[in-house]
This record gives C-alpha cells, structure tokens and sequence, in this order.
C-alpha cells in the first residue's frame, strides 16, 4: 500500500513540477506578464494548494491505517481474554481435584504463567486506551495495591524476600499505570539485587521507597538510567526501556521519582505523591 502511495505521490510531484514551470513559461513568453509580484502571487497560491493536496494524499492513508491497527488490536485483545479467563477458572477447579503434591505444583505454575498472561493482557488494553486518551483517575489505596503486587510477584520470585512497611494510604491516579510503575521498579530490584535476595518497601507519608542491597549505581549510570534500552548491566534479561516508561509516567501524572545509589551496596527508589 505505501509503496503505490509513493509511487502516487511521486508522479504528482512531477506533474506539479511541470504544471508549475508550464505556468511560468506562459505568463513570462506568452503573455509577457510584466508584474512580477501578480506573477510570483498567483505561483505561490498554486503551489499551497499542491502542497495541501499532496499532504492530503500521504496523510489519509495513513491515518486509515493507523485506524485499522487499532481496531485489530481491540479486538484481538477481546478474544483473548476468553481463553484466559477459561484457563484460569478451569485450573482453579482442576487444583480443589488434585492431590499429589507434584500435580499441586505444576497446576501452581500454569496459574502463576496465567497470571502473568493476564499482566500483559491488562498491560495491552492500558496502552490501547492510553492511546485514546481514555485512561481513568480513581481513588487508590495504595497501600493494598503494594500488597497485591507483591503477593503477584511473590508467585514469580520465589527466591526473594520481600519486607513490606507500610501505612495506609489514599491517593488519586492511574491504578493500572501504577501497577505497571511498581511491577516494573520491583522488577528492576530483583534483577539486580544479586546474592541478597532480599526487597524492602516501605509507605510513609505518601512516599514509596523501593530498596535493593544490589550491585548500586555510580553518578555516571545514574544519569543514564532513564535513556531508552540503556542497561547498567548488560548481561541482564531486558530491553532496558522500563525506567523510560516509568519516567514518563511519573511525569504525566505529577509523581516526583528519585534515585539514590551506591555501587556495590544497593539502590533506593523513592516515589513522591501528591496528598488528595
């Protein structure tokens, strides 16, 4: 489709091109136009109203395209919430029938891989409406959302001990984006805590503080660490772009996000929200 549209688009400027000069060549030796600024007003219209008619040619498209990747993404991600909702309901049911500690295990780890299917499918339907402007700002509790997103990844990270303080509190934001945030700073913790395996998060005062006794970052990293696909690691799983989109949301939803590091003894995040 772009293909032929370049093609289009091409030929039309060589047209225009050769409609402009034509143009030119008639007032000047035809008709010996000798108003020079008639001559260069009349080609300056001409060629806004080429410039609009090759804008529209190229945009159209595309925005129909755009339009038909939406609508595809919509609806694949409705159908697949059937099967994952189906999963999760028949495996639920499969567990209350099983009693060999080995079968209890392995129904345990399809539970916890559907789990995680269901992350990504909230995940694609959060970037979907995203898109759209059609994100939602609700009353969150946000030290229960803490809790049930260590309880997830707890299902995950078996290994890691994760200490949880902290106070209640209420806030107003994205619950979903927020989710997200929070998966992807834990995430980022376990990944780098080496060998203590061992996650503290605390909520005090509408601050969240998020800390790892890993390998820590020098001044220099920390500067980088917002840059897309940048790795303070590189031996690490990943593509480096979480602590971009946590940025940003924290941007565009007035959260105040630091980082304090220090090589080979850990790193602390802190997330700052406004008090309702």
């Amino acid at each position: 489709m772009f293909r032929n549209l370049r093609i289009t688009i091409f030929i039309y400027y060589v047209l225009t091109a050769l409609s402009l000069l034509g143009i030119l060549y008639y007032f000047v030796s035809i008709v010996e136009t000798q108003n020079i600024f008639l001559l260069f007003f009349v080609l300056f219209l001409l060629t806004i109203f080429t410039g609009i008619i090759i804008a529209k040619l190229s945009i159209d498209p595309l925005f129909e395209h755009v339009n038909n990747l939406q609508n595809l993404s919509s609806e694949t991600l409705h159908e697949l919430n059937l099967p994952i909702s189906t999963i999760k309901t028949n495996i639920s049911m499969l567990k209350k029938a099983l009693s060999s500690e080995k079968d209890l295990k392995r129904a345990s780890r399809i539970e916890s891989a559907c789990s995680m299917l269901q992350e990504r499918y909230n995940e694609l339907d959060y970037m979907i409406k995203l898109q759209s402007a059609n994100i939602k700002h609700e009353t969150i509790s946000l030290d229960e959302l803490l809790v049930n997103r260590v309880d997830f990844l707890k299902q995950i990270y078996q290994h890691i001990e994760f200490t949880l303080d902290v106070e209640s509190t209420t806030i107003t934001n994205d619950i979903i984006g927020l989710s997200k945030v929070i998966d992807n700073l834990l995430d980022n913790a376990v990944k780098y805590s080496l060998n203590i395996h061992k996650i503290d998060i605390t909520l005090h005062q509408h601050s969240l503080y998020i800390k790892d006794y890993g390998c820590g970052m020098d001044e220099v990293e920390l500067l980088k660490i917002f840059d897309k696909y940048y790795q303070s690691n590189e031996n690490m799983q990943g593509f480096g772009i979480g602590l971009s989109m946590v940025k940003r949301f924290c941007d565009a939803n007035s959260v105040t996000l630091n980082f304090k590091s220090i090589p080979n003894i850990g790193t602390t995040v802190i997330l700052k929200f406004k008090e309702n």
